[in-house]
């Protein structure tokens, strides 16, 4: 199977450890590799390790508030969602827009469905 990678902008809304520049949106990576794990996706962020969860936490999180460990997911109005991710450096909270999270949903779930 092949690996999902996507290219998004995502603007930092707030953030422990990340060097804030402005309003700007600056440049993240989703990755989906159903070899190395089929139920999770990857976010990496500049100056950040790359964040691991599931896969489904993502999809639920754009319909409704979920996850309560370091990842949290949730709907912000119609158009974008947030992502939160608390590590000990403290917390980062990210906003996409939601149909760049879809797309990347579709192509993960072309490349693996759900229950395969």
């Amino acid at each position: 199977m092949s690996v999902v990678e996507q290219y998004a902008r995502a603007h930092i809304v707030t953030d422990a450890d990340l060097p804030q520049e402005g309003d700007e949106a600056v440049p993240v990576v989703l990755r989906y590799d159903p070899d190395t794990d089929p139920r999770s996706v990857r976010v990496r962020l500049p100056g950040s390790p790359e964040w691991t969860f599931s896969r489904a936490l993502l999809e639920q999180g754009l319909r409704t508030p979920a996850g309560s460990g370091e990842v949290r997911v949730w709907p912000c109005g119609r158009v974008q969602a947030v992502v939160e991710f608390h590590s000990a450096e403290g917390v980062a909270v990210v906003q996409f827009e939601t149909k760049t999270l879809l797309r990347f949903l579709r192509r993960t779930y072309t490349a693996t469905p759900v229950g395969s």
